[in-house]
């Protein structure tokens, strides 16, 4: 190859693999942010438990969590679903912990199956705590915050 050869080499292969090294390099970093809205953590907390000692361990990491990373840097949504989803509702002896939690961008959800079998079983809706939604499934919700990069923990 002549030295005419080698700089037509040079002046264009060396800028191109630059910047597709420099798209690649912030590629993930730019996906991290789109998908947590800038938080750095997301967590799952699933509680599928009416044991009141185990709800209690769940908005204790819930908290935590916002306390060691900071409210801004930490996405938390509790997932409940089963005999968990007591923990959701007015008669819960956390509801009052529950409603205030929400105001603290923990985010809670209620499994709309679950719901639906209290609903027939019952013969009335379960009454839900203000700030806490209804997903169509809990399993599937947690699914896909895990496929979308949440940890999942369950205590």
């Amino acid at each position: 190859m002549s030295t005419n050869g080698r700089s037509v080499l040079a002046r264009t292969l060396v800028p191109a693999l630059a910047c597709a090294w420099l798209l690649a390099a912030g590629a993930p970093a730019a996906q991290a942010a789109d998908a947590g809205f800038g938080a750095k953590h997301k967590v799952v907390i699933q509680v599928s438990t009416d044991d009141p000692r185990t709800q209690r361990i769940a908005l204790n990491n819930a908290v935590n969590l916002q306390k060691r990373y900071g409210i801004d840097n930490v996405e938390v949504e509790i997932v409940a679903y089963g005999p968990g989803l007591s923990l959701l509702t007015r008669k819960s002896p956390q509801a009052a912990r529950v409603r205030s939690l929400a105001m603290q961008n923990i985010r809670f959800s209620a499994c709309g199956n679950t719901m639906r079998k209290v609903t027939k079983k019952t013969g009335h809706r379960p009454q839900l705590v203000e700030g806490v939604k209804v997903v169509p499934a809990g399993v599937a919700r947690i699914i896909e915050l895990q496929e979308q990069g949440y940890a999942y923990v369950r205590p």
